[in-house]
């Protein structure tokens, strides 16, 4: 089971990190829903949630503590978005290593080792190695499936399905959809 729940979790982190590929910085950064969302957010929130949940969690922080959470700004939302000072390079950087690190864990604990989660509440912090497993495969797949609608309103560039039609079938598909939708007006 651990296997595979790796095996998730490795493909989920390749499809985030693709849709930062053949953009502009600009791209990566802007936000196009009204939650702030963007590419280049998603990638650095998802970099300080694994080190928590499978680092932090189980006896093994990173070994310097990311800048949002010493400063506590990312209880602000500092997370979800990158800093004018905060190359791509550098965000990408930090999500390699803090996967890696998770790696390592993952590799090390089994699935009923003890955690506890620091930011959790007293009564629900303590959990398993396992139960974090499966909750940074349903947070990484979360994100990553945001990746794909803010890419698809950047470029059109969709998810894995995006192959499926060409342009006038995508537009065809879109309409049948709008029209049933519009029987409820």
């Amino acid at each position: 089971m651990k296997t595979v729940l790796h095996d998730y979790l490795k493909g989920t982190r390749a499809l985030l990190l693709a849709k930062l590929e053949g953009i502009s910085e600009f791209d990566r950064r802007r936000p196009l829903v009204p939650s702030g969302s963007n590419l280049l957010g998603l990638v650095k929130h998802l970099a300080g949630i694994e080190y928590v949940y499978l680092g932090t969690s189980v006896g093994r922080p990173p070994a310097e503590v990311l800048p949002w959470e010493a400063d506590g700004s990312v209880w602000d939302g500092a997370d979800m978005w990158a800093q004018p000072s905060e190359s791509t390079e550098y965000i990408t950087d930090l999500y390699r290593k803090a996967c890696a690190h998770g790696d390592e864990s993952i590799a090390q604990f089994d699935l009923d080792t003890p955690a506890e989660v620091p930011h959790w509440g007293e009564d629900q912090r303590r959990t398993t190695f396992g139960a974090l497993l499966v909750r940074m495969v349903d947070e990484t797949a979360h994100h990553a499936g945001h990746a794909d609608i803010i890419r698809e309103l950047i470029d059109g560039q969709g998810g894995s399905d995006a192959g499926m039609l060409d342009e006038a079938g995508w537009s065809e598909y879109y309409t049948t959809i709008q029209r049933a939708a519009e029987t409820f007006k």
